[in-house]
Protein backbone atom coordinates (compact mmCIF):
# COMPACT_ATOMS: atom_id res chain seq x y z
CA UNK A 1 0.00 0.00 0.00
CA UNK A 2 1.28 3.45 -0.61
CA UNK A 3 0.10 6.91 -0.46
CA UNK A 4 1.10 10.29 -2.53
CA UNK A 5 -0.39 12.85 0.06
CA UNK A 6 -1.09 13.66 4.14
CA UNK A 7 -4.29 11.80 4.86
CA UNK A 8 -6.91 15.19 5.39
CA UNK A 9 -6.95 15.88 8.99
CA UNK A 10 -10.27 17.34 8.12
CA UNK A 11 -11.78 13.15 7.90
CA UNK A 12 -11.02 12.81 11.69
CA UNK A 13 -11.79 12.40 14.52
CA UNK A 14 -13.80 9.27 12.34
CA UNK A 15 -16.97 7.98 13.70
CA UNK A 16 -17.08 4.99 16.05
CA UNK A 17 -16.54 1.41 13.91
CA UNK A 18 -18.68 -0.13 16.36
CA UNK A 19 -22.45 0.95 17.46
CA UNK A 20 -24.74 -1.23 19.91
CA UNK A 21 -22.28 -2.96 21.80
CA UNK A 22 -21.75 -3.29 25.20
CA UNK A 23 -17.96 -3.89 25.15
CA UNK A 24 -15.37 -2.61 22.94
CA UNK A 25 -11.58 -3.73 23.25
CA UNK A 26 -9.17 -1.37 22.06
CA UNK A 27 -5.22 -2.52 21.38
CA UNK A 28 -2.33 -1.00 20.60
CA UNK A 29 -0.18 -3.09 18.24
CA UNK A 30 3.64 -2.76 19.09
CA UNK A 31 4.64 -4.84 22.00
CA UNK A 32 1.06 -5.15 23.30
CA UNK A 33 -0.52 -7.78 20.93
CA UNK A 34 3.14 -8.23 19.71
CA UNK A 35 6.34 -9.91 21.42
CA UNK A 36 8.18 -6.71 20.43
CA UNK A 37 7.96 -3.72 19.58
CA UNK A 38 7.96 -3.97 15.13
CA UNK A 39 9.63 -0.30 15.05
CA UNK A 40 11.54 -0.48 17.95
CA UNK A 41 12.98 -3.46 16.47
CA UNK A 42 13.59 -2.19 12.63
CA UNK A 43 15.35 1.12 14.86
CA UNK A 44 17.64 -1.06 16.76
CA UNK A 45 18.60 -3.33 14.17
CA UNK A 46 18.71 -1.18 10.99
CA UNK A 47 18.48 2.41 12.69
CA UNK A 48 20.46 4.49 14.91
CA UNK A 49 20.25 1.61 16.96
CA UNK A 50 18.52 1.15 20.81
CA UNK A 51 21.08 3.54 23.17
CA UNK A 52 19.44 6.61 20.83
CA UNK A 53 16.23 5.51 20.84
CA UNK A 54 15.82 4.39 24.27
CA UNK A 55 17.62 8.00 25.25
CA UNK A 56 14.47 9.48 22.31
CA UNK A 57 11.81 7.63 24.20
CA UNK A 58 12.72 8.94 27.83
CA UNK A 59 12.46 12.79 25.79
CA UNK A 60 9.21 11.77 24.93
CA UNK A 61 7.98 10.13 28.13
CA UNK A 62 9.69 13.74 30.13
CA UNK A 63 7.86 16.00 27.64
CA UNK A 64 11.06 17.43 26.17
CA UNK A 65 10.01 16.26 22.29
CA UNK A 66 6.94 15.02 20.93
CA UNK A 67 6.34 11.40 19.89
CA UNK A 68 5.80 12.69 16.44
CA UNK A 69 8.82 14.02 15.74
CA UNK A 70 10.82 11.45 17.42
CA UNK A 71 9.76 8.72 16.31
CA UNK A 72 10.08 10.28 12.29
CA UNK A 73 13.32 10.54 13.22
CA UNK A 74 13.67 6.74 14.30
CA UNK A 75 11.63 5.79 11.40
CA UNK A 76 14.18 7.86 9.20
CA UNK A 77 17.09 6.54 10.29
CA UNK A 78 15.97 2.61 9.20
CA UNK A 79 14.34 3.91 5.73
CA UNK A 80 18.18 5.55 5.00
CA UNK A 81 19.39 2.30 3.85
CA UNK A 82 16.55 -0.03 3.68
CA UNK A 83 13.45 -0.11 1.47
CA UNK A 84 9.81 -0.79 3.08
CA UNK A 85 9.94 -4.53 1.12
CA UNK A 86 13.33 -4.97 3.05
CA UNK A 87 11.56 -3.96 6.33
CA UNK A 88 8.26 -5.95 6.23
CA UNK A 89 10.71 -9.10 5.29
CA UNK A 90 12.62 -8.57 8.15
CA UNK A 91 9.79 -8.37 10.94
CA UNK A 92 7.68 -11.31 9.10
CA UNK A 93 10.65 -13.17 10.43
CA UNK A 94 11.22 -11.89 13.99
CA UNK A 95 7.58 -11.14 14.95
CA UNK A 96 5.19 -13.56 16.72
CA UNK A 97 2.14 -12.52 18.96
CA UNK A 98 1.40 -12.56 22.41
CA UNK A 99 0.84 -16.18 23.98
CA UNK A 100 -2.58 -15.35 25.14
CA UNK A 101 -3.88 -13.02 22.26
CA UNK A 102 -5.39 -15.38 20.11
CA UNK A 103 -8.08 -16.65 22.81
CA UNK A 104 -8.47 -13.34 23.42
CA UNK A 105 -9.33 -12.54 20.14
CA UNK A 106 -11.63 -15.82 20.17
CA UNK A 107 -13.29 -15.27 23.02
CA UNK A 108 -13.81 -11.57 22.40
CA UNK A 109 -15.58 -12.79 18.95
CA UNK A 110 -17.48 -15.23 20.18
CA UNK A 111 -19.02 -12.84 22.70
CA UNK A 112 -19.60 -10.00 20.29
CA UNK A 113 -17.04 -7.81 21.60
CA UNK A 114 -15.10 -6.05 18.60
CA UNK A 115 -10.93 -5.98 18.67
CA UNK A 116 -9.96 -3.05 17.28
CA UNK A 117 -6.03 -2.14 16.83
CA UNK A 118 -5.23 1.14 17.51
CA UNK A 119 -1.50 1.90 16.34
CA UNK A 120 0.67 4.78 16.17
CA UNK A 121 2.70 2.38 13.75
CA UNK A 122 2.03 1.81 9.67
CA UNK A 123 -1.13 0.12 8.46
CA UNK A 124 0.46 -1.74 5.51
CA UNK A 125 3.32 -3.45 7.98
CA UNK A 126 0.56 -4.37 10.56
CA UNK A 127 -1.74 -6.34 8.14
CA UNK A 128 1.37 -8.17 6.56
CA UNK A 129 2.64 -9.10 10.06
CA UNK A 130 -0.85 -9.83 11.39
CA UNK A 131 -1.60 -11.70 8.12
CA UNK A 132 1.17 -13.93 8.18
CA UNK A 133 0.39 -14.95 12.00
CA UNK A 134 -3.45 -15.62 12.06
CA UNK A 135 -4.05 -15.87 8.23
CA UNK A 136 -5.24 -13.48 5.85
CA UNK A 137 -9.27 -14.23 6.24
CA UNK A 138 -8.98 -13.58 10.12
CA UNK A 139 -6.60 -10.50 10.17
CA UNK A 140 -9.19 -9.00 7.58
CA UNK A 141 -11.66 -9.20 10.32
CA UNK A 142 -9.54 -6.72 12.63
CA UNK A 143 -10.23 -3.21 12.26
CA UNK A 144 -7.03 -1.08 12.32
CA UNK A 145 -6.99 2.48 13.03
CA UNK A 146 -3.43 3.55 12.51
CA UNK A 147 -0.93 5.66 10.76
CA UNK A 148 0.10 4.78 7.08
CA UNK A 149 3.37 4.92 4.81
CA UNK A 150 4.59 7.23 1.90
CA UNK A 151 6.29 5.39 -0.63
CA UNK A 152 7.95 7.75 -3.41
CA UNK A 153 8.47 6.58 -7.56
CA UNK A 154 12.29 5.76 -6.24
CA UNK A 155 11.32 3.84 -3.35
CA UNK A 156 12.04 6.06 -0.61
CA UNK A 157 9.53 5.83 2.47
CA UNK A 158 8.62 8.09 5.28
CA UNK A 159 5.32 7.35 8.18
CA UNK A 160 2.25 9.24 6.85
CA UNK A 161 0.58 10.68 9.84
CA UNK A 162 -3.05 9.99 10.78
CA UNK A 163 -2.82 13.58 12.48
CA UNK A 164 0.21 15.39 11.26
CA UNK A 165 -0.24 18.56 13.38
CA UNK A 166 -0.90 16.37 17.10
CA UNK A 167 1.93 15.74 18.77
CA UNK A 168 0.78 12.57 18.74
CA UNK A 169 1.47 11.79 15.12
CA UNK A 170 -1.77 9.57 15.82
CA UNK A 171 -3.92 10.72 18.56
CA UNK A 172 -5.61 7.46 20.05
CA UNK A 173 -8.10 9.17 22.02
CA UNK A 174 -9.74 10.17 18.51
CA UNK A 175 -10.46 6.26 18.53
CA UNK A 176 -12.03 6.14 22.07
CA UNK A 177 -13.74 9.74 22.37
CA UNK A 178 -16.64 9.44 19.64
CA UNK A 179 -18.01 6.31 21.81
CA UNK A 180 -18.62 8.86 24.55
CA UNK A 181 -21.49 10.69 22.58
CA UNK A 182 -23.50 7.67 21.65
CA UNK A 183 -26.88 7.28 23.35
CA UNK A 184 -25.46 4.40 25.27
CA UNK A 185 -21.76 4.41 25.31
CA UNK A 186 -19.69 0.90 25.28
CA UNK A 187 -17.50 -0.07 27.79
CA UNK A 188 -14.21 0.64 26.91
CA UNK A 189 -10.87 -1.79 27.30
CA UNK A 190 -7.50 -0.41 26.26
CA UNK A 191 -4.40 -2.09 26.14
CA UNK A 192 -0.99 -0.77 25.63
CA UNK A 193 2.67 0.00 26.54
CA UNK A 194 4.59 2.78 25.83
CA UNK A 195 4.99 5.94 24.99
CA UNK A 196 2.45 5.99 21.89
CA UNK A 197 -0.81 5.29 24.51
CA UNK A 198 0.00 8.04 26.28
CA UNK A 199 -2.78 10.08 24.29
CA UNK A 200 -5.14 6.99 25.12
CA UNK A 201 -4.50 6.22 28.70
CA UNK A 202 -7.32 8.59 30.52
CA UNK A 203 -10.22 8.09 28.52
CA UNK A 204 -10.41 4.11 28.42
CA UNK A 205 -13.01 2.64 31.11
CA UNK A 206 -10.25 0.09 32.24
CA UNK A 207 -6.95 0.32 30.95
CA UNK A 208 -4.24 -2.29 30.85
CA UNK A 209 -0.52 -1.36 30.75
CA UNK A 210 1.56 -4.28 29.93
CA UNK A 211 4.91 -5.00 31.61
CA UNK A 212 7.50 -5.29 29.20
CA UNK A 213 11.01 -6.73 29.80
CA UNK A 214 14.06 -4.51 30.60
CA UNK A 215 12.22 -2.20 32.70
CA UNK A 216 10.81 -0.22 29.44
CA UNK A 217 7.69 0.44 31.29
CA UNK A 218 6.55 3.48 29.95
CA UNK A 219 3.05 3.85 29.62
CA UNK A 220 3.21 2.16 33.53
CA UNK A 221 5.48 4.88 34.73
CA UNK A 222 3.28 7.69 33.01
CA UNK A 223 0.30 6.61 34.56
CA UNK A 224 2.04 6.64 37.64
CA UNK A 225 2.78 10.28 37.29
CA UNK A 226 -0.65 11.24 36.10
CA UNK A 227 -2.51 9.87 39.04
CA UNK A 228 -4.19 7.52 35.85
CA UNK A 229 -5.76 4.25 37.64
CA UNK A 230 -4.80 1.37 35.57
CA UNK A 231 -4.29 -2.74 35.72
CA UNK A 232 -0.66 -4.07 35.12
CA UNK A 233 -0.90 -7.06 32.87
CA UNK A 234 1.80 -9.45 31.39
CA UNK A 235 -0.31 -11.06 29.16
CA UNK A 236 -3.42 -11.68 27.44
CA UNK A 237 -3.85 -14.58 29.09
CA UNK A 238 -3.79 -12.88 32.66
CA UNK A 239 -6.17 -9.87 31.28
CA UNK A 240 -9.06 -11.92 29.88
CA UNK A 241 -9.64 -13.87 33.14
CA UNK A 242 -10.52 -10.02 34.11
CA UNK A 243 -12.06 -8.95 31.58
CA UNK A 244 -14.61 -12.01 31.58
CA UNK A 245 -15.45 -10.38 35.31
CA UNK A 246 -16.30 -7.15 34.00
CA UNK A 247 -18.15 -8.72 31.23
CA UNK A 248 -20.11 -11.63 33.17
CA UNK A 249 -21.31 -8.44 36.06
CA UNK A 250 -18.95 -10.27 38.46
CA UNK A 251 -17.12 -7.51 39.21
CA UNK A 252 -17.05 -3.36 38.19
CA UNK A 253 -14.72 -1.60 36.55
CA UNK A 254 -14.14 0.16 39.59
CA UNK A 255 -13.47 -3.04 41.18
CA UNK A 256 -11.46 -4.30 38.11
CA UNK A 257 -9.25 -1.35 38.84
CA UNK A 258 -8.86 -1.94 42.04
CA UNK A 259 -6.53 -5.10 41.27
CA UNK A 260 -3.96 -3.04 40.25
CA UNK A 261 -2.60 -6.33 38.55
CA UNK A 262 -3.08 -9.29 36.78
Amino acid sequence: MSSTSEIPESTLPYPPLHLNKKFIALSDWDGTITNRDTNDYLTDTLGFGPEKRRADNLEILAGHVTFRDAFREMLASVAENHDFEECKAVLKTQISLDPGFKDFYNWCKANDIPVVIVSSGMAPLIRAILSNLIGEEEAAKIDIISNDVKIEQDGKWSIQYRHPSSGFGHDKSQAILPYRELPSPPTLFFFGDGVSDMSAARHADLLFVKQKPGGENDLAAYCRREGIKHVLFEDFTGALGLVKAVVDGEKTVAEALESGRV
